[in-house]
Order: C-alpha cells, then sequence, then structure tokens
C-alpha cells in the first residue's frame, strides 16, 4: 500500500530533534499547559491564536514560541485551511475545531503537506448519554446536543479517513477541563460562581434530584498530557480516540459536601426535584447547562491511555477542584 506507506511514514530527511508543531488554539487552557512541553522536548512550536488572550502559564518555554494571528471564524472558506497547510507542519494540533465541514476542510488541506499527525479535540460529550459503564472510547456514542453532534462526527470522519486512506489522526476526548485561571463547574453543575460563594458563607445551596449525577473534572495539565503523549506514542496512537480525564469522577452530592470542607463551614444541602430544582434557580443559562451536564453522567475510562500511551494523571479530582477554587478566592474572584 503506497499511499498509506507514504502518508504514515515521516520524511526522512526530517529533522528528528525538531519536528515543526502547528497548535490551533494554542494560548487556550490545553495549549497554556501543553506548548512548554512540546517546546521542552525539542518542537518548533508555532502558535495559532486570535491574539485575544494569553496563556494560562507563566513559563519561559514561550518564548521560544512563534504566534501567528489567524481567526478561524473570520478567514474566508478554506482560506484558514490553506494558510495552516502552508506552514507544511510535521504535526498539527487542533484544539477549536468544532465542525464537521471544519474538520473535513483542514483534513484536505492538509493531505499532500509533510504532516505525520493530525491530533484532533473531540469531548467526552460526544459519547451523549452513556449505556455502559465504565464509558470506553469507542462504544456507540449518542450526543444529546449540537456540540457533541459535531464532535461524534468529526470524530467518525476520522477515524474512517484514517482506515481508508492512512491519513494519520488520533482524537483526544477530554472531560471538563479545569484547573487555575477560569470558572469550573460547580456543585450543581453549571457555571454560576454563585454557588462557591453560599458555600464560603455557610449558606444552604440546592441539589437537584439526589445528588448522585456525576462530574469529571480533570485539570488542564493532564489533557495536556495526553495530548503530548499521543504525539510522543504516535504508531499506537494513530487512528485512536483516547478520553482525557482524571482517575475518578465525583456526585455532585460529594462534590458540595468537599466545598464546605474547604471552606470550614457546616454542611447545608438540600435536594430538589428537577421540576422544583429549576424553579429555584430560575436562571435559564444555568438550568440548560447543569441539564446537559447531569444528563451525560457517567465514569470514563483511561485504560486504553494507560495502555498505548502511558497516561497516568498527575492530579486527582479533588486536588484540581481545590487548586482551582484556591485560585478563585486569592485573586478575589469571590468577592464580586
Amino acid at each position: 500500500m503506497p499511499r498509506l506507506n507514504k502518508i504514515l511514514e515521516p520524511s526522512k530527511n526530517k529533522e528528528k530533534t525538531m519536528l515543526k508543531t502547528v497548535v490551533i488554539g494554542g494560548s487556550g487552557h490545553i495549549g497554556s499547559y501543553l506548548l512548554p512541553k512540546l517546546v521542552r522536548a525539542g518542537h518548533k512550536v508555532i502558535n495559532i491564536t486570535r491574539g485575544q488572550s494569553k496563556p494560562y502559564t507563566d513559563d519561559v518555554s514561550w518564548r521560544e514560541v512563534e504566534h501567528l494571528i489567524l481567526d478561524r471564524d473570520k478567514e474566508p472558506v478554506k482560506e484558514f485551511e490553506s494558510k495552516i497547510a502552508a506552514l507544511n507542519a510535521d504535526i498539527v494540533v487542533d484544539l477549536i475545531n468544532f465542525t464537521l465541514e471544519s474538520t473535513k476542510s483542514i483534513a484536505a488541506a492538509l493531505k499532500n503537506t509533510n504532516l505525520s499527525h493530525y491530533v484532533y479535540c473531540s469531548s467526552i460529550w460526544a459519547h451523549g448519554k452513556a449505556t455502559t459503564i465504565p464509558v470506553v472510547e469507542d462504544q456507540p456514542k449518542f450526543p444529546l446536543d449540537e456540540y457533541g453532534i459535531q464532535k461524534a462526527k468529526s470524530e467518525e470522519y476520522l477515524h474512517n479517513l484514517y482506515r481508508q486512506q492512512g491519513f494519520p489522526e488520533t482524537v483526544i476526548m477530554p472531560g471538563q477541563i479545569s484547573g487555575p485561571g477560569w470558572f469550573i463547574i460547580n456543585p450543581v453543575g453549571n457555571q454560576d460562581i454563585n454557588i462557591f460563594k453560599q458555600i464560603q458563607k455557610g449558606e444552604e445551596i440546592a441539589l437537584p434530584n439526589f445528588g448522585m449525577e456525576t462530574l469529571h473534572h480533570v485539570h488542564a495539565d493532564d489533557v495536556a498530557q495526553v495530548f503530548f503523549n499521543a504525539i510522543t506514542h504516535r504508531n499506537l496512537a494513530l487512528g485512536e480516540s483516547f478520553h482525557a480525564v482524571g482517575s475518578e469522577s465525583i456526585t455532585l452530592l460529594g462534590y458540595a459536601q468537599a466545598m464546605y470542607q474547604y471552606f470550614g463551614k457546616e454542611e447545608k444541602i438540600k435536594f430538589l426535584s428537577w421540576n422544583e430544582w429549576c424553579d429555584y434557580t430560575k436562571d435559564k443559562t444555568h438550568i440548560e447547562k447543569t441539564y446537559l451536564h447531569i444528563a451525560r453522567s457517567g465514569h470514563f475510562s483511561i485504560e486504553k491511555g494507560k495502555r498505548l500511551i502511558e497516561y497516568w494523571p498527575r492530579h486527582t479530582l479533588l486536588e484540581t477542584v481545590e487548586e482551582s477554587v484556591t485560585y478563585l478566592t486569592e485573586h478575589q474572584w469571590l468577592e464580586k
């Protein structure tokens, strides 16, 4: 199969110690931890950014990153992909691709370049409602919203492209990305910071149902580790999907209890039926966010990641949550 060999085997003329790696959306949560890892590993790194935000980490490695300002949403059709292809990178990590159309377009543009690995960021939300637990990467998917539908379709398209044409792809599926510097998902499954404020003050909060639905926080550094390990274990990662999550999930109740303990407050939790909780909460945005999180409750396996790419999370779920909340308190976000 000459075409397959041509696509999958890196060029003999490339410098093995200086792979050119393009990261699309590298200034965000994942990229903030991934790009320094790539620089330290000897990659020539180009960060594709809209130039609107700074990385969440302060690392000397950022001095060696080249920044190219491009906006996928504002570039003319196919022009963004053409500019990425023109960089002729060995590796392209795509962190901000949200539609099947974009996936098809970037894959087509990269086919005749030096590409040896395209790493696509999907999401565990591509699974939708779990049918068996723990959830494994390749079981049937039933996404609940357009975001999950587009991710699932992109995964399927890329894996078919690998099987049929040898396109060198890997899919990474992060959980609820958390860490210092941004609002994490709270104990009721949305991003209402008032929940943390209420707990900090020792006030009562209300959980929907029995509080037994689960959340799957994962430190952005561990998510970056999955991407990095997929790159360093390329031959075993090709054509595969990997969950980028921690070793455990947590119930809404367990999370709420941990937060009362963190703030040194007496636990005050009440339970309301779903309809009662919606009436109590009132805010449609928070209600929708909670529904989409708790309807997709589950526990997501990382056994394939451990076996094939040596992924071992460095942060426990509660360590991740507490680090995030500590940032909120130290920067007075809970006082605003």
